[in-house]
């Protein structure tokens, strides 16, 4: 995995997670992949506590082809948060 902070954030805290595997979309997953979807998700748990959102809550994102927000073409995953509460 890679993981970065997105250049164009939608939130206080917006980092990517990203495989080294290529994988165009989650349209293209295979069962072989259910490996590295679940250690995308595990990554984002554990960043989120690094980041101190984990409490307040955040949002774990995959865009899926172009009607569904994605536009770039190799798979990630978006962990956004640290809104604070009004």
């Amino acid at each position: 995995m890679v993981v970065f902070r997105d250049i164009n954030p939608h939130a206080p805290v917006h980092i990517l997670i990203v495989p080294k595997k290529h994988i165009r979309s989650i349209n293209d997953l295979t069962e072989n992949d259910r490996e590295i979807i679940s250690h995308m998700i595990m990554v984002g748990k554990d960043i989120a506590k690094k980041e101190s959102v984990n409490s307040s809550g955040y949002k774990l994102l995959f865009n899926v082809e172009r009607g569904g927000g994605q536009v770039i073409f190799h798979l990630h995953l978006h962990l956004i948060g640290g809104w604070e509460k009004k």
